[in-house]
């Protein structure tokens, strides 16, 4: 028989310290090596003359781990809570280490507990390390999110860019440990708060669950009015350290149940003043919406356009002039969040989060001009008026933008009487797609 290879044993620590399994005693006091955080290293009885290494920079605990598998000595990594849940797990597996894994509760399943929520429907995204925007985003769409944080991408920095947006946030500290704490606030409050680390950050939508007494962990649970819909986009990102398609969310990809491109007949609108679903179609699939990231839609009418990227995952403000428009209204039929922000471009776009793409339907060239400084990846426009096509483009290229386009005219079945039929054309519309190289 050949040798076998021997494995990584990965071991989850719970928060108060405790290991989660009693299979690692045995394989701690057979071991050759042990890697962790020193409060790991602290908690666990490491046997006398074992070697250890303490986490700081991984490659060369990677390398310890490489040698010791190639030599057959025993190793055991420790790891907090679930390890195979953003944690080391995954970069022991993408430098080749064959891992046995004992988890302990998560961060976030603690978290939920302590708030004494239910976390089946919830998204979990992580700010650890990465560009803390998606992570936000992904709180600014969605009603539950557990947020995985980091110093500089915590609790008061996602309740400052959470302004405007009706959230409630639990922020849970230290959790398992006597210095546990458990908060619920406000993103103003929590943005004017010094939190401790580490902590876990949910962000609730206030029909989620609202706290009898802030102080208190105890929620009383209110029906969402709304249609209930399950929130499900996702996203695959790459991040440093050659990862390639780790995700940064525990949601899958999936389109929504009744589908984009949906007929004007699924919206409230006015006059026909609404993007028309040929047009719609192209215009969403060009802005790229998804979990992580923001679209504004700037004189959003019906807000047909922000929905349908709202409904694909996307944090969605709606730019709009008139206060009675009936953008929350089909937000609400559609089960989507959509933050309405109402005054008159250029100038309502002042002090608003930075886009990740957006999509002018309405307004001049100073609209235009104004998005365009604010250099969004990408920006959309629709044009009915073909004096408008040529400024556009030329506008959107001094200021740096890739710009393509199209003339959009469609056709519709329309039916004649004695049972014939006729094609109905639709006004022409040419749309624009600016890109950033």
């Amino acid at each position: 028989m050949g040798r076998v290879t021997p494995t990584v044993l990965v071991a989850g620590i719970d928060a108060a310290g405790r290991p989660a399994h009693p299979g690692l005693a045995e394989a701690l006091a057979g071991a050759g090596l042990v890697v962790g955080a020193a409060r790991h290293l602290a908690a666990v009885p490491v046997p006398p003359g074992c070697a250890t290494v303490v986490l700081g920079p991984l490659a060369p605990a990677l390398d310890r781990l490489a040698a010791a598998v190639a030599a057959g000595t025993p190793a055991v990594v420790l790891a907090s809570g679930d390890p195979g849940f953003f944690g080391i797990v995954r970069r022991l597996r993408t430098a080749g280490l064959p891992v046995r894994v004992l988890p302990a509760v998560s961060s976030v399943a603690a978290a939920f507990a302590r708030a004494g929520l239910p976390w089946d429907g919830a998204a979990v995204v992580t700010a650890h390390g990465r560009d803390p925007r998606p992570a936000l985003n992904a709180c600014r769409a969605l009603p539950a999110v557990a947020v995985l944080t980091a110093p500089g991408a915590g609790a008061a920095e996602l309740g400052a860019g959470l302004a405007g947006w009706d959230r409630r946030l639990v922020v849970a500290e230290h959790l398992g440990t006597p210095d546990e704490r458990v908060t619920w606030t406000t993103p103003a409050e929590a943005a004017a708060t010094t939190w401790s680390d580490p902590h876990v950050l949910l962000s609730l939508a206030p029909e989620i669950a609202t706290p009898e007494d802030p102080a208190a962990s105890i929620l009383q649970l209110r029906p969402d009015p709304r249609p209930v819909r399950a929130f499900r986009p996702g996203t695959n990102c790459k991040i440093a350290g050659g990862l390639g398609g780790m995700r940064v969310d525990d949601q899958p990809a999936a389109a929504p149940d009744g589908g984009w491109a949906l007929p004007e007949s699924a919206y409230v609108h006015r006059g026909s003043m609404i993007t028309k679903a040929e047009v719609r179609a192209l215009a969403v699939a060009r802005l790229r919406p998804r979990l992580g990231r923001l679209v504004w839609d700037v004189g959003a009418g019906s807000g047909s356009v922000g929905i349908e990227c709202a409904l694909l995952g996307a944090a969605v403000l709606a730019v709009e002039r008139d206060p009675d428009a009936p953008i929350q209204v089909n937000a609400a039929r559609h089960g989507v969040d959509v933050r309405v922000v109402t005054g008159a471009a250029p100038a309502a776009l002042a002090g608003l989060p930075d886009p990740d793409a957006v999509f002018v339907g309405g307004g001049g060239m100073d609209v235009l001009a104004a998005v365009a400084d604010r250099r969004p990846p990408r920006v959309v426009v629709t044009l009915a008026a073909l004096d408008r096509v040529a400024p556009a483009v030329h506008l959107l290229r001094a200021t740096g933008y890739a710009v393509d386009g199209c003339q959009l005219a469609a056709a519709r079945l329309a039916d004649l009487p004695g049972g014939s039929l006729r094609l109905a054309a639709t006004n022409p519309v040419v749309l624009l797609t600016g890109e950033l190289p």
